[in-house]
This record gives structure tokens, C-alpha cells and sequence, in this order.
């Protein structure tokens, strides 16, 4: 892997996970990281990943990944099935290494990459012992992820392997003559919906003219570009920062206001 990118001098460590910030596992891995690699910078990128939602933590790891250092480690805990046979993988690419459950929550990383590689993780010399049952996101992930921090060749860590999960997010299809069925998939702390609709397939379209939106029997039918535009409450639509179109609204939360969540589904019509 002559092509992987360097660690570096100031190695960075990212973590993604459904833990929330109310219980200490977030600090365990933390604490092992640090007995390992002392001086390495870690970033909490989010713990506030639905419990259990691979879908989730796969569209934010990502879109977030590629704003960190070339060289950076990703660390992604969203295992809800941790103590299976699900094997714990460590993928490279020309940009990034990534430290996380083979359930397909890399699947976005492997759809915008050009050249990647996947190693199991076999060598327990390298996992913090005891290894739990139901914790490997402190016994196996982080301290993989601190001992290549340190410059541990990947190959050191397991074997290269062929297959693994992949997860599909849904896409936006056609519905009739001419509109788009599209699917939430993820409501933000401000309670923003963020769905499928990428910019770079619609973003001239949806500009160049009146549409509608129907979600839970309510209808949108503004487009704003910034959220100072529309009325205080008045739901509307957005491109947001992940490229995505979102359904909002001002000072207010979407999610609340249209009684619409994650998975739900809505129409856009195009008039």
C-alpha cells in the first residue's frame, strides 16, 4: 500500500457513535486512545447518532470525513451488532484510514472513493484485553485506531479481505410524469430534515421554477437561501451544508411543526 497517506507528526483521531454524552463510554475510549498514543488530537465529530442507526452514521461520516487533515483516522461506533460474527474491519483509502464495524455504515466512504483497501482485524496483540462482549468500540476500534496512530503499518493489524456489507441509502426516484419520491434520513438537532435530494442532480431543476412538496399531508412550496428569507415557522426548503436538500424552519423545528421523522417519505412535484 505504497499509496496510503502518511499519519503525519500530529496524528488526528475522529469519533462517530450512537453513544450519547449521558454515560461514560465515550471517556473509555478516550482514556485507551490516550495510554496509547499520548500526544494524538481527537475530535468527537458526533454522539448524538441515532441508537442503533447505520443509515445515519453512514451519511454523516460520509460527508464529514473529508474536511479533516489527509492521514486522519476515523473511528465509526454504530454496532448494534457488537459480539456476532460481524467482523470489525480497518479501510484505507488514498485519503483516510477508517476503524469500524462491517454492518456498511462505510458504504458512502466506498461509493466516493477511487482506490480502497479492507483488512479484518485479527491481531489481538493490538486490542485492549480483556475484549468485551459488548464493547469493542473501547477494546478493538479505539485502540487499533491509536497504535496506527503511532505508525503501525495496516497490514500488521489482520488480513485483506474481499467482501463486506454494503449498505444502500435511498435514493430519490421518479414518481410520475414529473416529480421525485424522496426519503428522510436524518433530523438534525434543530430539527431540520435532511433528505436524499442531492444538489448536484437537482439543484437547477428544483430553482428554475415552481414546485411542491408533501410531506404527512402539509405542503411546502418555498425554496429560501437562508433561513432570515422565511417567516418565523413557515416550513420551507434549503440546500444545506451536506449538499442535501432539507426541509426547515425559522426558529422553529420542521420535524415538530410537519410531524415528519427519519424514513418518512414525501413527494416533490415539479410544476
Amino acid at each position: 500500500m505504497e499509496w496510503r497517506p502518511g499519519i503525519g507528526s500530529n496524528p488526528v483521531i475522529t469519533l462517530t457513535t450512537d453513544f450519547g454524552v449521558g454515560d461514560p463510554y465515550v471517556g473509555m475510549m478516550k482514556a485507551v486512545i490516550l495510554s496509547i498514543a499520548p500526544g494524538v488530537r481527537i475530535v468527537d465529530l458526533t454522539h448524538g447518532i441515532r441508537s442503533h442507526d447505520v443509515m445515519e452514521a453512514a451519511l454523516v461520516i460520509g460527508s464529514s470525513h473529508s474536511y479533516f487533515p489527509k492521514g486522519a483516522i476515523h473511528v465509526v461506533v454504530v454496532d448494534p451488532g457488537v459480539g456476532s460474527s460481524r467482523r470489525p474491519l480497518l479501510a484505507v483509502t488514498e485519503q483516510a484510514y477508517f476503524v469500524a464495524p462491517d454492518n456498511g455504515v462505510l458504504s458512502e466512504i466506498h461509493a466516493g472513493s477511487t482506490r480502497m483497501v479492507w483488512l479484518e482485524l485479527t491481531a489481538a496483540q493490538y486490542f485492549h484485553h480483556p475484549v468485551s462482549q459488548t464493547f469493542h468500540g473501547r477494546d478493538v476500534f479505539a485502540p487499533v485506531a491509536a497504535w496506527l496512530s503511532r505508525g503501525v503499518e495496516p497490514e500488521r493489524f489482520g488480513s485483506l479481505v474481499d467482501n463486506r456489507v454494503t449498505l444502500r441509502l435511498p435514493e430519490a426516484r421518479k414518481s410520475g410524469r414529473d416529480g421525485l419520491a424522496g426519503t428522510v434520513l436524518r433530523v438534525d438537532k434543530f430539527g431540520n430534515l435532511i433528505t436524499n435530494i442531492r444538489a448536484e442532480k437537482y439543484r437547477e431543476r428544483l430553482q428554475a421554477g415552481k414546485f411542491m412538496l408533501s410531506i404527512g399531508g402539509h405542503q411546502v412550496h418555498r425554496l429560501c437561501r437562508s433561513y432570515r428569507e422565511a417567516g418565523g415557522g413557515e416550513p420551507f426548503v434549503i440546500w444545506g451544508s451536506l449538499g442535501l436538500l432539507e426541509i426547515s424552519c425559522n426558529q422553529a423545528s420542521a420535524a415538530g411543526r410537519l410531524q415528519a421523522g427519519v424514513h418518512d417519505e414525501f413527494e416533490l412535484r415539479f410544476q
